[in-house]
């Protein structure tokens, strides 16, 4: 019987061994013009002062980095916690970042100096998402947490204007409804209220009428159902209609004249963790446990791109113009082109794809039977390793 002196080996079933083998071998790949970071990459925003130029990243290290994607320049770092940076939202008007954690705390820093500012305690578990909102002359903060709670906080004093309940497990997502309030337009004195959009972990997306003096849910005994389970994102395209991305293994567009009930469906063969629209082109690009960003002709519903680099699960996509960002587990942010003339040979190319994805599930499951065959462990063997070491009991 063969024996490894690797410690990464030692309590590995067979597949996982296969599995580290794999993504050692796609880490070296150049694709999207990968800019690697330090540790895992949770979320992504634009810069809303360069948002055709840089982003901004939330590191699981804790914590939240400028990124500027053609130069690959990301010395800007903003630091203080010591646990992972799950979201990140900008205030264009103080100039203030926030970043939710999973300490159970939304942190605050001064953009131009990176001293913290303020941090915001009330959630009981961790903060997965942030929206910033500006009603009246005041700024408030929506953030949403796994103990299915969203709160609104007033930006300047850390002091919490709503609690609000609905959603029975997590909140993983939040997105304002464009037809009550613009982020592009937004005066002194003229947003009074907004509607919010929730998604959870109970599959369930919820609707909240949020102004400074009163929240409320907005028919809550009839929440969308259009997903199978967790919901994971949510954004909505210049039109209004509203994109999710969940578990189930599909992406949603849910249309607004028809009160957001389901339009198209994007299927996949694994979770969708993000979506986003590419107004110019008509295009749908969608990513998640696969490890692939995927293009998709938004009128006929064609995957007509299968953009391959990252080597773990791929955690957030934000368009720059014509030019999407993905960014992922395997601490890297790729940069891929979706202008029409450099996409128009995306049916061979997906074919491509496919045959090079088939051909290494081939080397895969040759590597697994070699490894049996020196006296790894049987199927059954495997399931109840798994099962122990998953065992959060």
């Amino acid at each position: 019987m063969s024996s490894s002196t690797d410690p990464d080996h030692f309590f590995q079933t067979n597949h996982s061994i296969a599995e580290i083998e794999r993504k050692s071998l796609k880490s070296k790949n150049k694709n999207g013009n990968p800019i690697r970071l330090p540790s895992k990459i949770l979320a992504v925003i634009a810069d809303p002062q360069c948002p055709h130029e840089a982003v901004y990243v939330a590191e699981s290290a804790g914590n939240v980095r400028r990124v500027v994607v053609d130069t690959g320049d990301k010395g800007i770092v903003y630091r203080g916690p010591t646990a992972p940076v799950t979201s990140v939202a900008i205030s264009s008007t103080n100039k203030i970042l926030f970043a939710g954690c999973w300490d159970k705390t939304i942190w605050s820093w001064s953009l131009s100096n990176r001293q913290p500012l303020l941090r915001y305690r009330g959630h009981t578990d961790f903060v997965k998402c942030l929206k910033i909102l500006r009603l009246g002359t005041t700024e408030i903060i929506i953030s949403g947490g796994a103990d299915a709670s969203i709160i609104v906080w007033k930006l300047e004093t850390a002091e919490r204007l709503h609690v609000l309940k609905g959603h029975t497990r997590g909140i993983l997502d939040l997105a304002v409804d464009p037809s009550t309030y613009d982020h592009n337009n937004v005066h002194a004195n003229g947003f009074q209220e907004a509607v919010v959009f929730s998604a959870g972990s109970d599959r369930e997306i919820r609707r909240w009428r949020i102004s400074l003096d009163k929240a409320e849910q907005m028919d809550p005994e009839n929440p969308l159902l259009v997903h199978e389970t967790s919901v994971y994102a949510l954004h909505f395209d210049d039109d209004g209609d509203l994109w999710t991305a969940s578990a189930d293994g599909t992406a949603k567009c849910l249309s607004r004249f028809q009160n957001f009930q389901l339009d198209s469906t994007f299927q996949h063969d694994d979770y969708v963790r993000a979506v986003a629209l590419e107004e110019i082109g008509g295009y749908v690009v969608t990513a998640g446990r696969s490890e692939d960003v995927k293009v998709w002709d938004r009128g006929s519903g064609d995957l007509i791109k299968i953009f391959d680099g990252h080597y773990e699960e791929v955690s957030g996509l934000v368009m720059l113009q014509q030019r999407c960002v993905s960014v992922g587990i395997d601490g890297t942010i790729r940069l891929w082109s979706l202008k029409r003339e450099e996409l128009e040979n995306a049916s061979a190319q997906h074919e491509k794809g496919v045959e090079i994805h088939e051909a290494a599930d081939d080397i895969s499951d040759t590597q697994q039977a070699e490894k049996g065959q020196q006296g790894g462990l049987t199927e059954e063997e495997e399931r109840e390793l798994d099962e122990l070491m998953n065992d959060n009991g």
